[in-house]
C-alpha cells in the first residue's frame, strides 16, 4: 500500500509563534514595549473591490425643505387677503364712527309752506288735434342747515311741477345756486314755474291730463327739484354729489280765471335722498 501525505493544517511557525514566510519576504521585526516583549497588533481586512466612502456634506433643510404647492400659496394669498380687507374695513368702520360722533353729520332740511296755481290751460285744436300746455305756478322755498360744523354749497335747482295721478310735468323753473352755512336758514320766495303755450303734447299726454285737469275737481301736485351739492367739514371737502328734493302732498283747484288758487299741504317738509355714505372726501 502507498502511503498519503495530507498536508499540515497550520503553517508552520517559527519558535516565537509567529507565521514562516513562504515566499522569501523577511516579516516586519516586531516592536518591543517597556518591559522586552513584543506588541501584537490586530490586522484588519480590507477587500480590494469595496468602494471608498466619502461622506457628503450635511444640510440642516435637506430632510426637511420641500417645494411648496399651488394650493398652499394660493390659500396662503387668500387668508392674507381677506385679513388685509378686514383690517381695512375695521378702521374705515372706526373712522367713520368717529366723524360721526364729533361732527354728528345730518342732511339739509327742505320745505315748501305755500304753492300757488296762477294758470293751468290745456288746449286742444280742432283741425290739427294737437294739445298745447300754458301753466304758472308760483311757491316758496325754504332751506335749512341743521349742521354746526358743515357747510354746504349747492348748484342751481332744476324745478319740476308734476300731476300725482298721471306723473305728467306740468311746469318747470330754476332755483338759482346758494351757499349754506353752520346752522343757516335760506329763503326763496316766489319761486316761478311755467310752462308757455307753445309746449305741445302728443295725444296720450294730452288724454290723461285731461283726466286730471278736470273743472272743479281738485289736482294732487308735486314738486320735484335736483341738483348737485358739496359738503365741507373742516379742512375736508366733498366732491358735488347730485340731490333730489321732492315735496309731495299739495291738492289744489285749477283757477277759473285770473285769480290764482292756492295749494294745501298736510305737510310741508320735503324729503331728500341725500346720504352720507356717497360723499368722496378730499383735502
Amino acid at each position: 500500500m502507498t502511503d498519503r501525505v495530507f498536508p499540515a493544517s497550520k503553517p508552520p511557525t517559527a519558535t516565537n509563534g509567529a507565521p514562516t514566510p513562504t515566499d522569501g519576504a523577511l516579516p516586519p521585526p516586531p516592536s518591543v514595549n517597556g518591559n522586552g516583549t513584543a506588541n501584537q497588533k490586530p490586522q484588519i481586512y480590507i477587500p480590494a473591490n469595496r468602494p471608498v466612502y466619502r461622506p457628503q456634506p450635511y444640510s440642516r433643510h435637506h430632510h426637511h425643505q420641500t417645494r411648496p404647492s399651488c394650493r398652499r400659496v394660493c390659500c396662503c394669498c387668500c387668508f392674507w387677503s381677506i385679513l388685509i380687507l378686514l383690517v381695512l374695513a375695521l378702521v374705515a368702520s372706526i373712522a367713520a364712527t368717529a366723524v360721526y360722533v364729533i361732527y354728528h353729520p345730518r342732511p339739509p332740511l327742505f320745505s315748501v309752506p305755500s304753492l300757488r296755481i296762477g294758470r293751468v290751460n290745456l288746449t286742444t285744436s280742432s283741425d290739427t288735434s294737437v294739445s298745447h300746455l300754458s301753466s304758472f305756478f308760483n311757491f316758496t322755498l325754504i332751506s335749512v342747515n341743521p349742521n354746526q360744523h358743515l357747510t354746504f354749497s349747492y348748484d342751481h335747482f332744476a324745478v319740476a311741477v308734476k300731476s300725482v295721478k298721471s306723473n305728467e310735468m306740468l311746469a318747470n323753473g330754476t332755483v338759482p345756486g346758494f351757499f349754506s352755512g353752520n346752522g343757516n336758514k335760506t329763503s326763496f320766495r316766489s319761486v316761478i314755474a311755467t310752462s308757455t303755450s307753445a309746449r305741445e303734447l302728443d295725444p296720450e299726454e294730452a288724454r290723461r291730463l285731461k283726466s286730471d285737469l278736470t273743472r272743479g275737481a281738485r289736482v294732487g301736485l308735486e314738486i320735484e327739484m335736483r341738483t348737485k351739492v358739496k359738503m365741507q367739514m373742516g379742512k375736508l371737502k366733498s366732491e358735488g354729489v347730485e340731490i333730489k328734493v321732492t315735496c309731495g302732498g299739495f291738492e289744489g283747484t285749477v283757477p277759473k280765471g285770473k285769480v290764482p288758487t292756492v295749494a294745501t299741504s298736510k305737510q310741508t317738509k320735503c324729503k331728500s335722498d341725500l346720504s352720507v355714505k356717497v360723499w368722496k372726501w378730499s383735502l
